[in-house]
């Protein structure tokens, strides 16, 4: 018996995703006068591909069948970005574009937390008995 939903488990991948989505974005920013820096992002295919993972649950009648699970690492994945224009200095860093990144992270973040806080609320009232 699970205890908690699998919508408690999809949201705290969600938060995960958004902490590390903002550390890359900071990383940029922070970079954004190195020298040969290349910008980084979060590969969302992978991502969004180890979220549906541990999300699906398979029953297999035969062993022969294909179990729904992936092999290797379900963080996200940080990647370089590709085909973007450098900076004389070989930097690759756009600051107003990872400033924008940040800013829709943060409104992504505080959507998933509230809806994360809602539900923590809807599990008080029940173990509250309405009250």
């Amino acid at each position: 018996m699970e205890l908690f939903s699998s919508a408690f488990r999809s949201l705290e991948n969600a938060l995960d995703y958004s902490n590390t989505k903002q550390k890359v974005i900071s990383q940029n920013i922070a970079n954004s006068d190195t020298p040969n820096y290349k910008a980084k992002e979060v590969d969302q295919t992978r991502s969004f591909k180890a979220e549906l993972d541990t999300s699906l649950e398979s029953y297999r009648t035969d062993a022969r069948h294909f179990a729904f699970t992936s092999e290797g690492n379900q963080a996200s994945a940080i990647v370089a970005k590709k085909n973007v224009q450098y900076n004389n200095n070989g930097n690759s860093v756009d600051v107003d574009k990872e400033m924008t990144d940040l800013a829709a992270n943060q409104i992504y973040y505080n959507a998933v937390s509230d809806r994360l806080s809602g539900k923590f609320r809807s599990l008080e009232n029940v173990i509250k008995g309405g009250k």
